[in-house]
């Protein structure tokens, strides 16, 4: 007996334009909290997308984790200036503490968010950055120095208290 052709909700036939377009729609539709919220809400859409997909998604996407959830870009400014604002909206929604250790910064967020938050310092390309490497709660930045590590605490610092000092 022949199967019935697979019709155009099978998860497997979701083009990553498709995904992508459906997580969009979602996003702008209501506040989506967690990679496993916007998983399920894509599965009821007929699209299944696993853990990792979906943060290279979100990632490409430039989806910013804010306290209300996930959020796209409101506008196109130049790359430079979009590092810069998606980095100090990171920082002022989840850096809790950075700490310098040698030429490494041990950065603190709450649980969820170290992954945003250090996309948005990658992205960022500070000269005295090599990398990031992100926990659930926790990215180890690796600076090019101990003095560089200092520069970026201090410079992280000065990010977060922003909005205090307005």
């Amino acid at each position: 007996m022949l199967k019935p052709p697979r019709s155009t909700q099978d998860p497997r036939l979701s083009s990553r334009e498709e995904r992508r377009a459906r997580i969009a729609e979602l996003v702008r539709a209501r506040h989506v909290h967690s990679q496993s919220e916007l998983a399920e809400l894509l599965g009821k859409s007929g699209i299944e997308v696993n853990q990792a997909t979906l943060s290279r998604d979100l990632r490409d996407m430039g989806l910013l984790k804010g306290p209300n959830g996930y959020e796209l870009p409101t506008s196109v400014p130049p790359a430079e200036a979009d590092a810069s604002l998606a980095l100090y909206v990171a920082v002022q929604g989840w850096m809790s503490s950075a700490v310098a250790a040698g030429n490494q910064v041990v950065v603190k967020t709450p649980v969820g968010a170290a992954g945003p938050l250090a996309v948005a310092l990658d992205k960022a390309g500070w000269n005295e950055v090599l990398g990031t490497i992100e926990g659930d709660d926790t990215i180890l930045v690796i600076a090019r120095s101990a003095p560089a590590a200092r520069g970026v605490v201090r410079k992280l610092n000065e990010l977060r208290e922003g909005a205090k000092r307005r």
